[in-house]
């Protein structure tokens, strides 16, 4: 029930709450109303549409599982420590969805694979941060990369089974943090800068 006006972040909260409770076939927009105590419509006021609501609870999700990068991200530490530590939030903000509350994970898969254009614009901006450090630790003579953009592009896509939720099932298994930790010292390696003879 809402105490007064309802808002946009009720009605996201309830829409991952019918969404725990039904899964994505069944969750529907007169259900978040039916938990909020109001008409569908509205829920239509804040949200013009089904699709328009779950890529919604999708961008929240995804802004709350990675609000832990902003402080990797404003920390001024050397450009292969924050690269580092960066890519451990990612893949550790990643795993801990997807362990701490399997069904609630499991329905957003599904939401994940229907909203193309919001993973887009989240993988986007994922790889820009990743530019970011890369491109600063060039600036500070710290990493070596002659185009930060591609770099970081290699970088996002080499740590893959680490944080793409395709690869969940294995982020469980014995070994997985050896494997992790091996796979950033590779790439750190890559991005050392070169002595000059």
């Amino acid at each position: 029930m809402t105490d007064g006006i309802l808002t946009s972040d009720q009605i996201l909260a309830a829409a991952q709450d019918v969404l725990r409770r039904y899964g994505p076939a069944k969750a529907t927009v007169v259900d978040v109303a039916r938990a909020l105590g109001v008409s569908h419509g509205s829920v239509y006021r804040h949200f013009p549409s089904k699709t328009a609501l779950r890529e919604a609870v999708t961008q929240r999700w995804l802004d709350e599982s990675h609000a832990v990068l902003a402080d990797v991200m404003s920390a001024d530490t050397p450009a292969d420590v924050r690269l580092r530590d960066w890519l451990a939030a990612l893949s550790g903000a990643k795993r801990k969805k997807a362990l701490d509350d399997p069904e609630l994970f499991a329905t957003y898969m599904v939401l994940v694979n229907e909203a193309s254009a919001v993973i887009d614009r989240h993988v986007a901006d994922l790889i820009g941060q990743i530019e970011q450090i890369i491109a600063t630790g060039v600036a500070r003579e710290e990493l070596a990369a002659t185009d930060p953009a591609a770099a970081a592009r290699a970088v996002f896509h080499a740590t893959t089974a680490f944080h793409n939720p395709v690869h969940a099932s294995g982020w469980s298994r014995p070994g997985i943090e050896d494997d992790f930790a091996s796979l950033c010292d590779l790439i750190l390696l890559g991005l050392k800068p070169r002595r000059r003879e």
